[in-house]
């Protein structure tokens, strides 16, 4: 068992990233149905949190069935990331994570996000600000470091884990390669060698199968590992890499009823929890991903991001269905999606 705080996960726990415009409780539902132990909410401005902006503070909503739920704050003010804390500590997820590696230029220019990676002082009082302020377990998502001058992950963990953090993530890159070139997990596998960390360290960056989720299990030693951009849309991948580990055998590629049954299970949330227009509207660019590798499926995708009545969107679904009944779907290598988070509130 991995334990965080009075938080117990399987051995080798599979976590779902905090993405921006991705992650949402409808999506943390899904993932959460096809094998995450653990997801994160959309992050969170801690400025907009204490302002009362009503789109933070929707995104602590959380349903029961995504539990074990992670909220993500970021910021660059200790008292107000400690206010922002004591807000979250009152809405009962089971953590509270902090972001120290969003890359987006509009996050680092407030300071905030990867941006502290600058400042490893600010970043420990950050941190030790938002531990003494909840009640929660206290845990960090971070990059290696600014730039490759700057890769202070190694210093950065030890300091982090002395002022009170129960777990930490590392994504394999630096804040300047963004989201390019190969994550880099050797500098991770240093930090869970530290004899120092006892925390449980897990590993982000390009998990896009089975067979590589084992091989860097295996090669780095971290505890777990966080999936973000390969889920997108494909949110069995992480059922798919838990029978690997377990079985070393491949699950076939989910066939094209069941691609339907959960693109219509994240559409009934959505309109559940943002609304008949929000709802369908935050739905468009999720099916790209789900209708993936189905030939002549143009045409139908057009029509479900012009779509504007729910009903309507059900019937082209129930018509794709119908089309590719008995469509054997090849499995294909899962493409990284291109995301770039956006800039809340």
């Amino acid at each position: 068992m991995v334990q965080i705080g009075n938080i117990q996960l399987p051995d080798f726990p599979l976590l779902l990233a905090p993405m921006e415009d991705v992650s949402d409780p409808p999506f943390r539902v899904v993932c959460k149905a096809n094998g995450a132990d653990l997801v994160f909410t959309e992050f969170i401005s801690s400025e907009g949190l204490i302002r009362d902006a009503i789109r933070c503070r929707r995104k602590l909503d959380i349903f029961d069935e995504e539990r074990p739920t992670g909220i993500q704050l970021f910021g660059g003010d200790e008292a107000r990331m400690a206010m922002a804390a004591k807000i979250v500590d009152v809405t009962q997820p089971e953590l509270l994570d902090i972001n120290f590696g969003c890359p987006v230029k509009g996050i680092v220019a407030q300071g905030a996000g990867a941006g502290v990676l600058k400042d490893v002082s600010l970043m420990v009082r950050l941190t030790e600000a938002c531990v003494k302020s909840t009640n929660l377990p206290v845990t960090v998502k971070t990059r290696l470091g600014w730039d490759d001058a700057t890769k202070n992950i190694e210093e950065v963990a030890e300091r982090l884990q002395d002022v009170g953090i129960k777990a930490l993530t590392i994504h394999g890159r630096t804040r300047c390669q963004l989201y390019k070139g190969e994550a880099d997990w050797s500098l991770i596998a240093k930090v869970k060698n530290n004899p120092r960390i006892h925390i449980p360290v897990f590993g982000n960056g390009d998990i896009n199968s089975p067979q590589k989720a084992l091989e860097y299990k295996n090669r780095y030693g971290v505890d777990g590992i966080m999936i973000g951009r390969a889920v997108i849309g494909y949110p069995w991948l992480f059922r798919e890499i838990r029978h690997f580990l377990q079985t070393g055998e491949q699950l076939p590629a989910p066939g094209v009823d069941e691609r339907i049954t959960v693109c219509k299970q994240q559409l009934h949330k959505s309109l559940q929890w943002k609304g008949p227009v929000a709802g369908v509207y935050s739905m468009r660019k999720q099916y790209f991903q789900y209708l993936k590798g189905l030939p002549g499926i143009k045409d139908y995708r057009s029509r479900l991001v012009t779509l504007t009545e729910p009903d309507e969107i059900i019937n082209v679904l129930d018509e794709i269905l119908l089309q590719y009944n008995g469509f054997e779907m090849e499995r294909t290598p899962i493409e990284l999606v291109n995301y770039h988070e956006n800039c809340p509130l």
